[in-house]
């Protein structure tokens, strides 16, 4: 048995954590701030010669683990691990219990996530065991993931296919042998999520292009580009639109609390292009549907090596006038609107903007295989699946 201190953010609330050794193999929750940075800087190890991974900003990726941009820390109990082979870093693990999810859904879930490892599977089950262990200790049942962590929208799932094109901005890649070691393990496919490629030469069908402007009259709703001097009465609406338009009968969301939404539009507001961000309205001021799309920041990060300064400042004013590519993140239509074009409007006023910044493809993800109705909305407009990323379950044992 071996004892540390976990000091940080109260990431866990137990000090006696037993360490796991397999093989050689010990596992550590982080407890400083070394820790941290171990964890951030060690996926450089797992994909120093592929030359599809993008390196996230190592500044970013510590305001994640610390719960600074996101809701990890008021979401429940997590603790970072840290897996040393022959005391060589080899792997690194979140796990973490969102008591949000599960206190409104009745689940007793524990997730994983930010999952790193070498090819080495005797590391990846010595993470797993141990996460297995830690969760089974607070009285879940089953584990989920890879997932983000809580409120974030990348990290969601592993990458199946396609291992041979960059990723957009926030969204996942991985080796293909992380699929092998899950499976490996006894984890079963829970929910894939899809990547859509759309053209923008392409565009949407003329006939969608032809029924907007009808449809925006006879049902009597405008589309407005987001005001960020006006950020809080737009997230307002944001809100009230996720509230009415989220089923019941997703299993893995809830609408966001106020606390949430004022998250997310401090972390938009820095990176926002006003006019890839719509919100659809009733000619009475009632918002029925919202899109959020970002331009591929990645084409820029890449060769930034996860560094702001001395010279990464300068290589994104360069680069970012050369993105070429958008990711559409969300579109949601109140259920009363959903056959009414406001999907299509909102859209279109996208193209529009996609073919001003002259973005050549735009990634529409990711879409959970059970959102039939979005994913039958990007269908029509010409999307066609590119990517699929597979989250996964298993019983706690």
């Amino acid at each position: 048995m071996e004892l540390q201190k976990t000091n940080i953010n109260n990431r866990t609330e137990l000090n006696t954590k037993p360490s796991v050794n397999t093989e050689n193999i010990k596992i550590v929750e982080v407890c400083d701030k070394k820790g941290e940075k171990d964890f951030v800087k060690f996926p450089w190890k797992v994909y120093k010669d592929n030359p599809y991974w993008v390196p996230p900003l190592i500044s970013d990726s510590l305001k994640t683990i610390r719960g600074e941009n996101n809701t990890l820390k008021e979401s429940g109990p997590y603790t970072l691990l840290l897996a040393y082979k022959e005391d060589v870093l080899c792997g690194r693990l979140c796990v973490g219990i969102n008591n949000v999810l599960n206190n409104a859904k009745n689940y007793a879930e524990g997730y994983l996530s930010l999952f790193e490892c070498i090819e080495d599977y005797s590391v990846c089950k010595a993470l797993f065991d141990y996460a297995n262990s830690w969760l089974k200790k607070r009285g879940m049942t089953k584990i989920i993931g890879p997932l983000a962590p809580p409120d974030g929208d990348d990290c969601r799932g592993l990458l199946i296919d396609c291992y041979d094109d960059d990723p957009y901005v926030m969204n996942v890649y991985n080796p293909p042998y992380y699929v092998d070691f899950f499976e490996q393990y006894g984890f079963y496919k829970y929910w894939d999520c899809y990547a859509y490629h759309l053209e923008v030469k392409q565009g949407a069908p003329e006939r969608y292009k032809r029924m907007v402007p009808y449809a925006m009259e006879k049902y009597g709703f405008k589309v407005d580009m987001i005001d960020l001097e006006n950020i809080q009465r737009d997230m307002a609406d944001i809100k009230r639109i996720l509230d009415e338009a989220m089923p019941e009968e997703w299993e893995d969301f809830v609408p966001p609390t106020d606390e949430e939404i004022e998250l997310m539009a401090k972390n938009l507001v820095p990176v926002a292009v006003p006019d890839l961000i719509y919100i659809a309205r009733t000619k009475e001021g009632r918002p029925i549907g919202f899109n959020i799309a970002m331009p591929d920041y990645n084409q820029v990060l890449k060769s930034m090596d996860g560094k702001k300064f001395p010279f990464g400042v300068f290589k994104y004013l360069f680069g970012k006038k050369k993105i070429n590519r958008c990711r559409l993140f969300v579109l949601f239509v109140v259920p009363e609107y959903r056959k009414k074009g406001v999907t299509a409007a909102i859209y279109v006023h996208c193209e529009d903007a996609f073919k001003r910044h002259g973005y050549d493809a735009v990634e529409g993800s990711t879409i959970w295989e059970y959102n039939v109705a979005m994913r039958r909305d990007i269908e029509k407009l010409g999307g066609k699946i590119n990517k699929t990323f597979r989250i996964y379950k298993k019983d706690i044992i």
